[in-house]
């Protein structure tokens, strides 16, 4: 309760022109908060969840600190910068994705390697096969997914309407020539219609509590 209180307080200073606030705002948003057109509970929670995952992503590993940005809004995590492989990408997306109250993940972290000609082409090739292969089956709604080649490794992440789907987009990758592997981190709808209803149910419990 004392944290709430907190909040709120800081709130009200901010809103009231008390504390000057960057143009970053103080929640990383690029936006005021006097002009966030965010509630200010979802702008609590929204700030509750992104200093969770970055508290998480820094014990994870402290190199992430100043090679990974996060952001949150409206309870969608924004992943940003670059890592050493995809493994780590992988993991870091599966943590995201971890956060209680998540409504969506987007991973836009890049992979550090030294170019290597010869190896990128063959990786591009594979991603445009895929992607394409994903595009021409109607069963599967390919936007939902992102795709990333690295070393002939296909890392997959994404969302699927019904397992249906997630074992077609998995038959899919498997029809590619030259791979050598395939990982895939793909969430069912269904889990995140689950996981979207308790971020309801918690969030009007939050607010309520807030003004009582």
């Amino acid at each position: 309760m004392k944290t709430k209180t907190l909040l709120l307080l800081i709130f009200i200073f901010v809103l009231s022109g008390c504390v000057g606030v960057s143009s970053s705002g103080i929640f990383g948003t690029g936006v005021s908060v006097a002009l966030d057109p965010r509630s200010v509970g979802t702008q609590i929670d929204d700030w509750i969840m992104q200093k969770n995952l970055s508290a998480r992503i820094i014990l994870l590993d402290k190199k992430f600190l100043f090679s990974v940005n996060s952001k949150v809004l409206d309870g969608r995590i924004f992943l940003t910068g670059k890592v050493d492989d995809p493994e780590e990408k992988l993991q870091l997306t599966k943590m995201a994705w971890e956060t209680d109250g998540v409504r969506s993940v987007r991973n836009d972290i890049k992979i550090k390697e030294e170019f290597n000609f010869k190896q990128s082409a063959k990786d591009i090739l594979i991603t445009s096969q895929l992607r394409t292969a994903l595009i021409l089956n109607k069963e599967i709604k390919a936007t939902n997914y992102q795709i990333d080649t690295y070393k002939k490794k296909i890392y997959l992440y994404g969302i699927a309407i019904t397992t249906g789907e997630k074992d077609k987009v998995l038959e899919e990758a498997k029809q590619i020539l030259d791979v050598e592997d395939i990982i895939a981190s793909i969430l069912l709808v269904e889990d995140l219609r689950i996981q979207k209803n308790w971020f309801i149910f918690y969030n009007q419990s939050h607010q309520q509590n807030m003004l009582q």
